[in-house]
């Protein structure tokens, strides 16, 4: 093979590997909690819900009826076009918060850890709406699970 093949079959190979590893790879939401939102782990999450809080399942309605966290209520924040970042459009997502008619209530948005934005974009979404108490529990259902806490 000449040098010429052997250079083009390289940068073909490692341009194929970059682009396949960069398109695999999901973007993170963001570290700490938008403004208006208080960032919360699984424990704070089971203190909140004990005193009341609504947890509120942002993921697609047929992946909360595979299993959610106990006593949770699915609204789905679906379709999702805008884009995965802290600056999403939200004019461009639907997220219908008819199910949320307090204001002041504790709510707990949540859906599958730091990759799925849904509950990030819904708690932006509940905070600019006026929604005095919202929580987000970055790590969601998959950190739930794993610590073997109740779902159903």
């Amino acid at each position: 093979m000449n040098s010429f093949k052997r250079f083009t079959s390289v940068f073909m190979t490692v341009g194929f590997m970059a682009f396949t590893s960069a398109s695999v790879q999901a973007a993170e939401t963001p570290a700490a909690a938008p403004a208006g939102v208080n960032l919360v782990d699984a424990k704070q999450v089971q203190d909140l819900q004990a005193k009341g809080a609504v947890l509120v399942d942002t993921r697609k309605a047929s992946e909360f009826g595979e299993g959610s966290i106990k006593g949770a209520i699915s609204v789905p924040y679906d379709p999702e076009k805008s884009a995965k970042a802290a600056d999403f459009d939200a004019s461009q997502d639907k997220f219908d918060m008819g199910k949320l008619k307090d204001k002041n209530a504790h709510i707990v948005v949540f859906c599958n850890s730091g990759t799925c934005f849904k509950s990030y974009k819904a708690a932006v979404v509940l905070a600019k709406n006026g929604y005095k108490n919202v929580h987000w529990y970055r790590s969601g259902y998959p950190d739930w699970k794993a610590r073997k806490l109740p779902t159903e």
